[in-house]
């Protein structure tokens, strides 16, 4: 691998501590590099340089930030192939998956390049006092950026893009398991214009102080996370004495309600994508599936054949369409949600058992009569594993798909369009996908309510996650 080092500044170091770990190959069990893991004194060092860049930065305007992003767009586009074969060596995915999300990564780059001109501000007239309100957006401040290891490459660009296109400078802590994609984006970066120092990568195994010696520092004013809802609540509470803007996209436990009028061939289409996409290490993977009793017989057994047709393998076979998890707990604690569901009463259609290695794999997995006191109804899978239940009433299945400290996304099928967009208002989450199993969009806000964040990814509101709003009072 090319790009194993720090990048702080525009530079390639190799850390303060000289200290480094290993990059393993999920399919293989095999390392792939060995990368330097950063330190405090690293993490100061990016902050000096990302202070310096931002200066420079924030003057320039909206539409010079918009043709470097523009250009990491076009130049990130034309090297799919490449970003997509890193993505499946470290994270497993299939190479159908990679390319979905290097093409998906990219975009934000477009859509922020679009929104880098559209801070829009305003100017009105105060009803009472007669005074000018004079609104404008501007950079909030350095960002510290955490990422997990199931995008590696989309959900960096998906932070990277909104903060610079509001003017902000950024340190970026990829995750251990995958933090060789969006190293080998800096040199794309560095090409399409982004000064040095602007956009810093520190890999590090020691993440909980470093990140919160970021989070510390005075000149860090946003704290950017995706990841699970515990690390989250660590975050805010790291974030608070500084009393830091949080954006924090958490945990989920996505229902999918199907109805007795769904179509049935959009409604499988959309359950294989909302659960099998990035195999299911998503948190916006369907979770609970809940099925109408009336067609319940004849969905599971077309889901049953679908998931049993996919093929098993090594992500870089192009005829695969499963990849392994990312390791072995990943996949373990995979294995356990389905021998409790089991034990507690559930039937295995397909799947279910753990092959021998090497790998981290696990099989397309369909379970039904799955009961309500399966740990897997309570926790997100995250893996490919579709969990069936059904209902009969409808007010029933919406207070059991709200029945969780999550909100991050739902699914709902069903050919009455009215009743669906009542029972899609009725759902208490941030994003719910109707007669679709796929909701992420660079120009839509992504995001979700009680445990599974604060603040929206994408759209407009992206961008406004870096910038605070200023007021001013005038008379003229």
């Amino acid at each position: 691998m090319e790009y194993t080092d720090l990048y702080i500044n525009g530079t390639w170091t190799k850390g303060t501590s000289g200290e480094r770990f290993d990059v393993i190959n999920p399919a293989t069990e095999a390392v792939l590099a060995s990368v330097a893991s950063a330190d405090i004194a690293d993490a100061d060092a990016a902050l000096d340089a990302a202070e310096a860049a931002m200066k420079d930065w924030a003057a320039r305007t909206p539409r010079q930030r918009s043709e470097v992003l523009r250009k990491a767009w076009e130049l990130m586009t034309a090297r799919l192939d490449e970003f997509a074969h890193l993505i499946t060596l470290e994270n497993g995915k299939a190479r159908a998956d990679a390319m979905g999300e290097a093409t998906y990564a990219a975009e934000f780059f477009r859509w922020f390049a679009e929104e880098a001109v559209r801070a829009d501000g305003m100017i009105t007239h105060a009803p009472a006092s007669g005074a000018r309100i004079v609104v404008q957006h501007k950079p909030a401040g350095l960002a510290v950026l955490v990422t997990p290891w199931n995008y590696p490459a989309a959900m960096g660009t998906r932070k990277i893009a909104p903060a610079l296109a509001a003017g902000c400078a950024v340190i970026i802590k990829p995750a251990s398991e995958t933090p060789l994609t969006m190293l080998a984006l800096m040199p794309l970066l560095e090409e399409a214009g982004v000064p040095a120092g602007l956009v810093n990568v520190l890999p590090s195994r020691r993440t909980g102080a470093l990140v919160d010696h970021m989070l510390h520092d005075p000149r860090v004013r946003v704290v950017s996370f995706t990841g699970s809802t515990g690390v989250g609540r660590k975050l805010l509470k790291g974030s608070a004495d500084q009393v830091l803007k949080p954006a924090m996209e958490l945990g989920g436990n996505a229902p999918v309600v199907v109805f007795e009028d769904a179509d049935m061939d959009t409604a499988i289409e959309g359950t294989m994508l909302a659960k099998m996409r990035n195999l299911g290490e998503a948190c916006t993977a369907a979770n609970r599936i809940y099925v109408h009793e009336e067609i319940a017989e004849e969905f599971t057994k077309r889901l049953t054949e679908r998931m049993s047709a996919l093929k098993v393998g090594d992500g870089t076979d192009p005829s695969v369409d499963v990849g392994p998890l990312v390791n072995a707990d990943t996949r373990d604690k995979v294995a356990e949600f389905v021998a409790d569901a089991v034990a507690k009463g559930a039937t295995v259609t397909c799947g279910g058992t753990t092959p021998n290695g090497p790998g981290f794999f696990y099989p397309p997995t369909v379970m039904t009569n799955v009961p309500e006191n399966a740990a897997c109804v309570r926790d997100e899978i995250f893996g490919p594993v579709a969990a069936i239940q059904t209902f009969t009433d409808q007010e029933d299945v919406i207070a059991r798909a709200n029945d969780t400290e999550y909100g991050l996304v739902a699914y709902v099928f069903s050919e009455d369009f009215k009743r669906a967009l009542q029972v899609c208002e009725q759902l208490e989450y941030g994003m719910v996908g109707l007669n679709r199993g796929l909701v992420s969009d660079p120009a839509a806000p992504f995001g979700g309510v009680k445990q599974s964040g604060l603040g929206r990814e994408g759209g407009h509101e992206g961008m406004l996650e870096f910038m605070e709003t200023q007021y001013i009072s005038a008379s003229w």
